[in-house]
C-alpha cells in the first residue's frame, strides 16, 4: 500500500545533542581509509583554520540516519522498515563538523513517491550546533521494496 502523501513537510522533535568527539571521527575517518591529517591531528587542522580536528564529509551520516529513525518508526506512517534499503544520500554543508561540536538534527519528510510498487521516502535532516546555527543539511532517501507476489 503506498505511503500517505500528507506525510510530506511533516517535521519531528530535534534529537538530544550528540557530542563529536575526536576519537569518534579518527576512528571513522581510518574506517573509510581517509589519510587527511586534517581529520586525526588537531594541529594539522589548526593549520588549516579549523578549531579543531574535522570531520570526514560522510561523517554525519550517523547521526542523521539515528535521527530519521523517527521517521521510520512513526507506526501512522506504515513504512515497512523490514523492506527498507538505503537508496541515496546527499550532504550540503555550511562548515565542517568538529571535534567539540554538540549537534542536533530534525528530520522532516521532503518527499514521498510510489514507483513499481515501491514506497520512496525522502527525509531531510537538518544539522545544527549547540549555538543554533547550520552545520549541514542531510537528505537521505529511502527506498521500501514492493512485497513480493505469491
Amino acid at each position: 500500500m503506498a505511503l500517505d502523501q500528507s506525510f510530506v513537510g511533516r517535521s519531528y522533535p530535534p534529537t538530544d545533542p550528540y557530542e563529536v568527539g575526536r576519537e569518534k571521527i579518527r576512528e571513522f575517518a581510518e574506517a573509510v581509509g581517509d589519510t587527511n591529517p586534517a581529520y586525526t591531528d588537531p594541529e594539522a587542522a589548526k593549520a588549516l583554520g579549523y578549531s579543531d580536528v574535522i570531520a570526514p564529509p560522510t561523517f554525519v551520516f550517523a547521526i542523521t540516519f539515528m535521527a530519521a529513525g523517527q521517521v521510520v518508526q512513526d507506526p501512522q506512517l506504515g513504512l515497512d522498515y523490514s523492506r527498507v534499503v538505503h537508496g541515496d544520500q546527499k550532504f550540503a554543508y555550511t562548515r565542517p563538523v568538529r571535534a567539540g561540536d554538540r549537534l542536533t538534527v530534525t528530520s522532516t519528510i521532503e518527499a514521498i513517491k510510489s514507483m513499481a510498487g515501491n514506497d520512496i521516502v525522502d527525509i531531510r535532516g537538518e544539522v545544527h550546533d549547540e549555538a543554533g546555527e547550520h552545520v549541514v543539511t542531510a537528505v537521505t532517501k529511502l527506498v521500501a521494496r514492493a512485497a513480493e507476489e505469491g
